[in-house]
């Protein structure tokens, strides 16, 4: 075994037998590593590695057929097309969470001019802040993408802050997205760590955005063995599964400007109940945006905005303004 392609076949082979959902992709992001060859020319490559390569492949073979998440193994992971990093102790951002993004987006281009022009008359740049921030993959894509953005993140975990400064710093420069440790919307009450003078966040924000931890503490012991490597405290929520979610829906309305939008991921099952607590806190027009699965993934709703003067408001419905579908 001494080829690239022979090195492939037996990685695939050996993760397989150990129940590896993407036992081939496995094999090839480790050889790529391992070799230093990008994964797509694997395959035709007449390398062959020498010793130091192969027992670092094989490092990582074993390390995967002991169900470590090759984001851990890798050090990395990609979201909204950049390489964020990690390491243990931080939850690995999916895919499904960039609906999260996606969303964020929307409300922020219906709401602002394009990135880089002149601020309306009188106002500013959208500000955001994410709770349970994480690695800060939703902050750093957000703030990547609408670098007006002005952008906070909050986390219970020293290690998640470490990692999520460390990812915006690498990714955006420093101080482009200001982070804050501590539970939830109590982290506000803190500095910005690493700036002289440190700067205080806003009082209420253009969006709230969280990937909280929504997991049953019942079923978190039968989850993929993967996923019971990473943080606890980034899965558990609590009897139900609501907890977090709860807590930032009756936090979010005195955090939020009028007319600003909370958006949260949360699991399928939860969104009808999800729905009726932020009915009860006074949010409207909800939403619910899909994965591309096409499973019901975040939801969106919004504090009212002030009422317009009578001979501002559009014609057709007097009571404050276009009606719109509770959920698309």
């Amino acid at each position: 075994m001494s080829t690239l392609q022979e090195l492939l076949a037996w990685g695939t082979s050996l993760l397989a037998e150990g129940g590896n959902p993407s036992p081939a992709l496995d094999a090839a992001l480790f050889l790529a590593e391992a070799s230093g060859i990008p994964r797509e020319k694997l395959y035709i490559s007449p390398l062959v590695l020498g010793e130091d390569q192969r027992s670092l492949f094989f490092s990582f073979i074993e390390r995967r057929r002991n169900r470590e998440p090759a984001a851990y193994i890798l050090g990395r992971r990609e979201f909204w097309g950049l390489d964020f990093t990690l390491g243990p102790g931080v939850l690995i951002p999916r895919p499904d969470t960039e609906t999260l993004v996606e969303a964020a987006l929307a409300v922020i281009r219906a709401g602002f001019p394009p990135s880089g022009s002149p601020p309306p008359p009188g106002g500013g740049g959208p500000s955001l802040l994410d709770l349970c921030t994480g690695s800060g993959a939703v902050a750093v894509a957000l703030k990547h993408t609408w670098p007006a953005l002005e952008a906070w993140g909050t986390d219970l975990s020293p290690e998640a802050l470490g990692c999520a400064r460390r990812n915006a710093r690498r990714l955006l420069g420093e101080g482009a997205v200001r982070f804050l440790e501590g539970d939830l919307f109590e982290a506000l009450r803190g500095k910005a760590a690493g700036e002289d003078p440190p700067p205080a966040p806003p009082r209420r924000f253009t969006l709230i955005t969280a990937n909280p931890p929504y997991i049953p503490r019942s079923m978190i012991p039968a989850l993929e063995a993967e996923i019971r490597r990473e943080p606890v405290l980034a899965l558990d929520g609590g009897p139900g599964g609501l907890d977090l979610i709860r807590r930032i829906i009756a936090g979010a309305p005195p955090r939020l400007e009028a007319g600003g939008t909370l958006l949260m991921e949360a699991d399928p099952s939860q969104m009808a109940r999800t729905v009726r607590l932020m009915e009860k806190r006074g949010f409207g027009t909800l939403r619910i945006h899909r994965d591309l699965a096409g499973r019901d993934r975040v939801i969106q709703g919004t504090l009212p905005s002030p009422a317009p003067p009578e001979a501002d408001r559009p014609p057709g419905n007097r009571r404050g303004g276009p009606l719109e579908p509770a959920f698309s």
